[in-house]
């Protein structure tokens, strides 16, 4: 799922917590139930209980088919239903070991012919498998060390195009319409395949900040297919036996292949390819049509003038005969709309926050309609829909439906009515008419079998409603006039995958996936004939009229990207072709199908009406009850993420309370430590606790004697903090405060004195209280931009120790940051600036603002600091070092910093700095792993010695 991420230190603690990351939740006052099968405890809210006992009954009856071929019978797992989110999602992890499904559907293509929830079951549920498959050789070794744990290790190797693709082969093999079997899923990789772009393996596997490179569900799914196609259906299978008795060392996931089958990682690659590309330059030619019209491209720009970056423009709607509105998105932009003129350049109009495009845009009576997600401030579980509306003259931006759950929403032909599709909290599906000055709903239409609705246009009469249906038997498009609550279906109900459909005189215009290539068609309203729009040879979509119904728009797909294209609207040049009653299959789909010996079964299984399957028992769930929830131990991660323990880590399935309990070891001093932790986040506010038993172990010379003395501590800190998500429109923004209190003694010390007044002493106790503000805000940066463009970040740090018993010490600290847009695109400029007080006669606090590049922190009384820094990418490129090594890109950023430190008491004279220096950075991928990496070198000109320091630089980007 998408999160939305600020600022690394809006989520953290004190310097001194353990800092148990903060999770997402529900809101407290949701009741929670459970429903028990023999392999399955599925949890649930908010009067979800049809659903519940539906997806609890299709995960029982789906559990060994599921995974049949990975030879695997999973053990009993639990399935959360999420439906406060309006995100349509889903995932399985072992970290603790559960499933998510969210329960609102998808409204584009990839939704296919099936029930949303249907599709998650069986994509799911086959991670499921795919984890349980590691409990062989090393994983059963290390499972008592590390828990569930364990199977992360043993799959290190693996790469995540394989969990992904052999999922999507599950889906296409057991229903009816998984994305193998829809052309848009593959778009992508035909359009690179049939216009020569083969890229290299270790470009398909890491990506590219260029080119449109597809991701792991697609790549994997055509690989993982070809293996099964061609030795079998249980390959994998045995792949992940000879993987899994020894996977420590590069390369085992190929060398496993290899063994299996004969063929290394890269050979499956190229020979996958050249398949597929030999299968679809079949289809293309015999798809080719010589009657289709001529088409122009709406943009002033001849295409070889356009940007080589992958950049796409879609979604168009025509704002006069000549112009239209488009969503403009690539590698080098965040998405915006943007207007495009036959006779003039491209315009920027409007840049949205977080949209929820349902593969649709809406204008009418000269505005726009979209619908965008809206976070929940506190609670990362609820996530509403709510939609925008764009005074298109004006740029007046109106926000109707708070807290709705509005996913598509079309304007009537004078913008005064809205039609939108929602899926309520109960799973019920539903088409209402809202007011759309003031977001009033007007009427909500007759939805009696609880058929979803998708991409809903009003007619041009403004009176009826056109929208694809989804049932249990397939897809059409209806007919709905509000005023009877009639529906009236145009083509018969099918396992055909339509889309966005548009009304135009007689006929109505929609996508179609039939002939194996997605383009426009069009049905006869009276007639019920069907008829060929367009012939492109990677795909058309989203149909457009223009307001005097002379041309069509349409977005053409292309390997650089889809552009608005346009041509004449004549009915006359259209191709009859017969009613479709099923889509072509895509590669693979079949075979795949052929291969699973319980296929036939599932498929009728799913297409039964929700009644026909068998009901469990219902009982109430408590959260507290369950809070402690084991899933890793032995061998832990320490909860600040940088650090290895021996102990356990508990969280509970609602992401409500974490715990965690080690024994630690410090390498410098050789010295162990015991940590317990628990956070509890089920409330508004976070509440955290810890406390550390660990010894000491220092020399020290004093008066040219050697002293060395070994004592203990003890240290408890305990607070809350607050993190809020205030993220509204194109800007993330969040704000996180927060107080702790920090308690440390220390036991046995027999040193004549402190280490350093940042050392708790021997017969006085730190008791402090820290309290601090954060707050970020950011423009959404492209994925080619490294670092905003816009925004700023505040901090503010408060420390004392207020108890009136031992030390004493006071801080307050205050640091902003400014972000600019640079010289050039990509180019970034972030201006800092803090300054620090304290009073430090006892103890002296961590830093409250960053110290200059290249010096060690000297703890002043008074402290001003400043920063300049200009961030730039070098080369976007893609060099390669046989299977080591993939280099993506290289950056730079020149810095400045300035820094004046005062000691009011004498302890230490007053220091000026005026540093510059120079970060050199590439990023990269090693041995295919698909999380890039950063590293690089840092010079620094410090001015108080006259030398330059050479340090490197390295962090993990991107994730």
């Amino acid at each position: 799922m998408r999160r939305l991420l600020l600022l690394g230190f809006l989520a953290a603690g004190p310097a001194y917590s353990q800092s148990l990351p903060v999770l997402s939740q529900n809101p407290p006052a949701l009741r929670w139930r459970e429903v028990r099968t023999p392999h399955f405890r599925v949890l649930y809210a908010g009067g979800i209980d049809t659903a519940a006992q539906r997806t609890a009954g299709r995960l029982e009856q789906l559990h060994g088919p599921t995974t049949a071929t990975l030879g695997v019978s999973p053990r009993p797992i639990s399935v959360v239903l999420q439906n406060q989110t309006t995100v349509p999602n889903g995932f399985v992890t072992f970290l603790p070991r559960h499933a998510e499904f969210f329960t609102t559907p998808q409204q584009g293509f990839g939704l296919g012919t099936v029930d949303w929830l249907d599709g998650l079951i069986v994509h799911e549920f086959r991670h499921v498998g795919q984890f349980e498959k590691a409990r062989q050789g090393v994983g059963r070794v290390l499972g008592p060390l590390l828990g569930d744990g364990a199977l992360g290790v043993a799959a290190v190797g693996v790469p995540q195009w394989f969990f992904e693709g052999d999922a999507v082969g599950t889906e296409t093999a057991l229903t009816r319409s998984g994305r193998g079997r829809i052309p848009n899923f593959n778009v992508g990789l035909r359009a690179n395949l049939l216009s020569g772009r083969r890229y290299s393996y270790q470009k398909a596997v890491n990506g590219s900040l260029r080119d449109n490179v597809p991701d792991w569900y697609v790549l994997g799914y055509f690989m993982t297919s070809y293996l099964k196609a061609h030795y079998g259906a249980n390959v994998w299978s045995r792949v992940f036996d000879r993987y899994y008795r020894f996977p420590f060392y590069p390369f085992s996931f190929s060398n496993a292949i290899r063994r299996t089958t004969g063929l290394r990682v890269e050979q499956l690659y190229e020979r996958s390819m050249s398949e597929v590309d030999s299968l679809w330059m079949q289809q293309h030619a015999a798809a080719a049509s010589p009657t289709e019209p001529n088409f122009t491209v709406v943009k002033l720009l001849r295409q070889e003038d356009l940007s080589p970056i992958f950049t796409q423009y879609q979604y168009s709607q025509y704002l006069t005969d000549s112009t239209v509105l488009a969503l403009k998105t690539g590698l080098d932009d965040i998405p915006h709309f943007v207007r495009l003129s036959r006779r003039g350049a491209e315009q920027k109009v409007f840049t949205p926050g977080q949209l929820n495009i349902p593969e649709m845009l809406s204008v009418n009576g000269g505005k726009a309609v979209w619908p965008e997600f809206q976070q929940d401030a506190r609670w990362g579980q609820r996530i509403a829909s709510e939609l925008k509306v764009l005074d298109l003259q004006t740029g007046q931006l109106t926000r109707l439906g708070r807290g709705q759950r509005y996913t598509a929403a079309a304007l009537s032909p004078d913008g005064r009515r809205l039609v939108a599709a929602l899926t309520d909290a109960a799973y019920h599906h539903a088409l209402v008419i809202l007011d759309a000055q003031t977001g009033a709903e007007i009427q909500t239409l007759p939805n009696p079998h609880n058929d979803f609705y998708q991409q809903p246009r009003w007619h041009p009469d403004g009176r009826r409603l056109v929208a694809v249906a989804l049932s249990a038997a397939g897809k059409t498009i209806a007919v709905l006039d509000p005023a009877t609550g009639a529906a009236q279906n145009l083509l018969p109900v099918a396992n055909v995958n339509l889309a966005n459909p548009q009304p135009w005189r007689g006929f109505v215009l929609y996508n179609s996936s039939q002939s194996g290539i997605d383009n426009l068609y069009a049905v006869s309203a009276r007639t019920g004939r069907t008829f060929r729009v367009t012939s492109r040879p990677f795909g058309a979509y989203h149909a457009a009229v223009a307001p005097d119904g002379r041309t069509l728009a349409f977005h053409d797909y292309r390997a650089t990207g889809a552009r608005v294209v346009e041509i004449p609207l004549d009915s006359t040049a259209w191709v009859p072709v017969p009613v479709a009653t099923k889509d072509t299959a895509g590669p693979y789909a079949e075979t795949l199908a052929a291969q699973e010996p319980s296929g036939a079964r599932v498929a009728a299984l799913l297409a039964r009406p929700d009644s026909a399957g068998p009901r469990y028992g219902v009982r109430r769930y408590s959260p507290l009850a369950h809070a402690f929830n084991l899933f890793s131990y032995g061998v832990v991660q320490s909860p600040s993420g940088n650090a290895v323990a021996v102990g356990l880590r508990s969280q509970d399935l609602l992401n409500t309370t974490q715990v965690f309990a080690g024994l630690g070891y410090e390498q410098v001093e050789r010295t162990f430590n015991v940590t317990g932790a628990v956070s509890y986040q089920g409330r508004y506010p976070v509440f955290d606790a810890d406390v550390t038993y660990g010894g000491r172990d220092v020399s020290v010379l004093d008066r040219g004697a050697v002293l060395r003395d070994q004592w203990q501590y003890a240290r408890l800190t305990a607070g809350v903090r607050l993190p809020l998500n205030l993220t509204r429109s194109k800007y993330l923004q969040g704000l996180t405060v927060g107080t702790y209190f920090l308690h440390e003694q220390v036991y046995n010390y027999d040193l004549p004195r402190r280490l350093s007044f940042a050392e708790v002493g021997p017969n006085l106790p730190l008791n402090a209280l820290q309290t601090t503000l954060a707050y970020a805000t950011q423009l959404k940066r492209s994925v080619r931009a490294v670092a905003p463009k816009w925004g700023g970040t505040f901090l503010g740090t408060w420390r004392t120790t207020p108890f009136g018993t031992g030390l004493y010490a006071r801080q307050w600290g205050t640091q902003a940051a400014v972000y600019l847009p640079g010289l050039a695109r990509n180019h970034a400029i972030r201006l800092r600036g803090g300054y620090q007080w304290q009073d430090q006669l006892e103890y002296r606090f961590a830093p409250a603002v960053s110290f200059p590049r290249g010096e060690g922190y000297i703890s002043f009384d008074r402290l001003a600091v400043g920063s300049f820094d200009y961030n730039l990418p070098l080369a976007f490129t893609h060099w390669e070092l046989g299977r080591w090594l993939y280099i993506q890109r290289l950056r730079a950023a020149f810095f400045g910093d300035i820094a004046q430190g005062n000691d009011s008491r004498g302890f230490s004279a007053q220091l000026n700095y005026r540093n510059v220096g120079v970060d050199a950075l590439v990023l990269f991928n090693v041995l295919r792993l698909r999380t890039p990496v950063e590293a690089g070198v840092r010079a620094t000109y410090r001015s108080n010695t006259g030398q330059w320091l050479i340090e490197p630089l390295a962090f993990s980007l991107r994730l």
